[in-house]
């Protein structure tokens, strides 16, 4: 959650950065009702206590019928005392889940929605398969050419947006994640196998638990969330912890098998494996000071414009509008490889400032030599397998329908070209 200072002492800020989004402002005078409420709901509680310990020091010295007088005037306060703070308790309560309805500050994000995000860079150059006298096939046909992914089978077993991973295709999602893991470790990261199971106190603490409807999967008899990305475990890795200062950065490179629903994607990406349920995926995860977030941030984008390089893709790097962001994130860069039978870019990996939202509500510290203050959190994508797979498989195939290896992955591989199993 914000910092309930800068709601207190600047709310036009808050009641700005919900505009940014295209979002009510209402939640802003909520919380702030809400905190006068509480306070005032504390300072009537501490009102009472106080009158209760002078009741007491004054029945402590009362003889006779003055003191049952007192006594039962003592027995009516212990009364209005505990009221009190039952009605404290409420009003904190109140003034917590106001104050958590409150999105991160959007203070540098670009202005509107999803179409609404400013580029920043084009990286390479998407090629032209008419010039090079051929229609490109898109990832479906060439998967199944390769004998690298089969979605009828998928969905026999499973469902729609399912699909298994087979010979190459398999192959490439193993080759993918060890690249993965190799640049993270050259970058100084702790390598992760995360739990794709948390309870909701995870799901809360990242900003995901609103989502459960439309985007999460529960568990409802464990109480347990099929987590969407690994940085919900990665973020809870700390909860209630007091790191030491010395210690940051601290960077992580989690794998976990992610899922999510789509339930609010019909009609989208119905034909092959861009939007599915379950994918695997190498996420970053930083804890650092609030100072150095935002270069942390800039250097989580570099790492991952680095492994698209490796890639050998076309891409662009987008600052995502703040209509467009999770209620967690400050600010997000997404990098979007071009897909050669879309015509269009599509995201691939995003880098996100969290600063101290998710750390507030996880009660994650460092420890100053002044005192402990909240650390801010980041994430960032490393791959996600599948859509990595489509990428690479129209970027580099060839006219025969195999497809030309990126010389990264040989190594993984074992080869330099995927052939088709099928002509």
């Amino acid at each position: 959650m914000i910092d309930p200072r800068i709601l207190r002492e600047d709310p036009d800020r808050v009641r700005a950065s919900q505009e940014r989004r295209g979002a009510s402002s209402d939640v802003v005078d909520r919380a702030l009702s809400a905190d006068s409420a509480r306070r005032a709901a504390i300072a009537d509680f501490e009102a009472k206590r106080a009158e209760q310990k002078q009741m007491g020091k004054k029945v402590a010295q009362a003889k006779g019928e003055e003191k049952q007088q007192l006594l039962a005037e003592v027995k009516d306060l212990a009364a209005a005392v505990k009221e009190a703070d039952a009605a404290q308790g409420v009003a904190e309560e109140e003034w917590k889940k106001a104050l958590k309805a409150i999105p991160n500050l959007a203070d540098d994000a670009p202005a509107g929605g999803e179409d609404d995000f400013v580029l920043i860079e084009k990286v390479g150059k998407p090629r032209d398969f008419e010039a090079e006298g051929f229609e490109p096939r898109d990832h479906v046909e060439l998967g199944k050419l390769l004998g690298a992914i089969d979605l009828e089978r998928g969905a026999k077993v499973s469902g729609s947006r399912f699909y298994f991973l087979t010979g190459v295709g398999a192959e490439l999602e193993f080759a993918l994640i060890n690249l993965a893991m190799e640049q993270a470790r050259e970058a100084g990261f702790t390598q992760v196998i995360a739990p794709a199971l948390v309870r909701p106190e995870a799901m809360e603490g990242t900003g995901f638990l609103d989502q459960v409807d439309d985007g999460v999967y529960k568990i409802e008899d464990d109480d347990l969330y099929l987590v969407g990305t690994s940085e919900v475990p990665m973020a809870a890795y700390h909860s209630d912890e007091i790191l030491d200062a010395d210690t940051l950065p601290r960077r992580y490179a989690a794998f976990s098998s992610c899922f999510r629903k789509e339930a609010g994607s019909a009609g989208k990406d119905t034909k092959g494996i861009i939007r599915v349920h379950q994918f695997e995926k190498v996420e970053m995860f930083v804890y650092t000071t609030v100072e150095e977030s935002y270069a942390e941030h800039q250097r989580l984008l570099e790492w991952e414009k680095s492994f698209l390089d490796k890639l050998e893709l076309a891409y662009q790097v987008i600052d995502v509008a703040a209509g467009d962001l999770g209620p967690s994130a400050l600010r997000k860069f997404d990098c979007e490889a071009w897909i050669p039978t879309q015509g269009k870019y599509r995201e691939l990996t995003s880098a996100s400032n969290c600063t101290t939202f998710q750390a507030r509500r996880l009660n994650i510290r460092e420890r100053t030599e002044t005192g402990t203050t909240p650390v801010a959190t980041l994430n960032g994508t490393l791959t996600a397998i599948t859509r990595a797979i489509v990428a690479v498989l129209e970027t580099h195939q060839q006219a025969d329908g195999s497809v030309r290896v990126p010389k990264a992955l040989q190594k993984w591989l074992g080869r330099e070209v995927l052939e088709p199993i099928q002509k």
